[in-house]
């Protein structure tokens, strides 16, 4: 089995020192896709930002998106030629970005990218997300295609959501990279 490496793709605003992804970041060492613009994100310029990190190393990829992140790994994998590098995803908390209280800041994001993702993935959902209808989070990701995990009611699945590390979510990862044929050493990234 091959080692991927992991590509966390924070959403708008980016994720803070608290956050699952950036305690990932410092514990396991996986790379964390900067922005040039975290609060007024255009979709264009972060699908770009993506393609080259994606280029930039020829290992296969696992993206660990959370929030707008979601929406960035749907959208790129919708318009890239370089899909093939990404072997799976972990989608945490994608919002409703077609919501009529969605800020002014997301407006490139619509319409959402709702085609099929081509490889395996994972989405994870809250039953009281904020910034998502619970019936909307789960046809958008079951558009996707993909495996859904419901945690019950805990928010965005964010800092406030009192995750800490979060193992189980590391978990889900190790099963997603097994889903596509690779292997994820805890502790490594």
């Amino acid at each position: 089995m091959t080692t991927p490496r992991v590509l966390l793709l924070p959403g708008w605003q980016n994720s803070t020192p608290g956050h699952w992804q950036s305690r990932w970041e410092a514990r396991h060492g996986f790379q964390r896709v900067d922005q040039d613009d975290w609060h007024w994100p255009r979709r264009g310029d972060w699908m770009a930002r993506l393609d080259d990190v994606v280029l930039a190393d020829t290992r296969p990829a696992l993206l660990v998106a959370h929030s707008l992140g979601c929406h960035l790994v749907a959208a790129w994998a919708a318009h890239t030629r370089h899909g093939a590098r990404v072997a799976g995803a972990l989608l945490v908390a994608p919002p409703d970005l077609e919501r009529a209280d969605t800020p002014p800041q997301l407006h490139t994001w619509v319409p959402i990218v709702r085609q099929p993702l081509r490889f395996a993935t994972t989405a994870v959902l809250s039953a009281d997300d904020p910034f998502a209808d619970a019936a909307a989070s789960l046809q958008l990701v079951a558009g996707w295609g993909c495996e859904i995990v419901s945690l019950g009611a805990a928010g965005h699945i964010n800092a406030d959501s009192g995750l800490g590390d979060w193992p189980d979510g590391f978990t889900l990862l190790q099963a997603l990279a097994q889903r596509a044929g690779l292997t994820l050493a805890a502790g490594a990234g």
